[in-house]
């Protein structure tokens, strides 16, 4: 699933090489944290957030498909 969000986001920034997923532990399933350069911040939320809001909607649906349960969550 780590590497799901890191590929997602990488084809999101122009520098890929600055992006970082970290797999953090919850009580109701697994955060990734997406960490990227400041500047790349805007592509990876999108207008409205609504980048941001369909990189977690494919995420969770695609950890649900395995039987889990999984969130993302972008860094500042």
């Amino acid at each position: 699933m780590e590497q799901l969000v890191q590929y997602l986001v990488c084809l999101l920034v122009d520098k890929p090489d600055q992006v970082r997923v970290r797999a953090v532990s919850a009580s109701y399933g697994k955060v990734y944290e997406v960490d990227v350069a400041p500047d790349e911040l805007g592509k990876v939320i999108g207008r409205h957030g609504r980048t941001a809001n369909a990189l977690r909607s494919v995420v969770e649906a695609a950890a649900r498909k395995r039987g889990e349960k999984a969130s993302v969550e972008i860094a500042s």
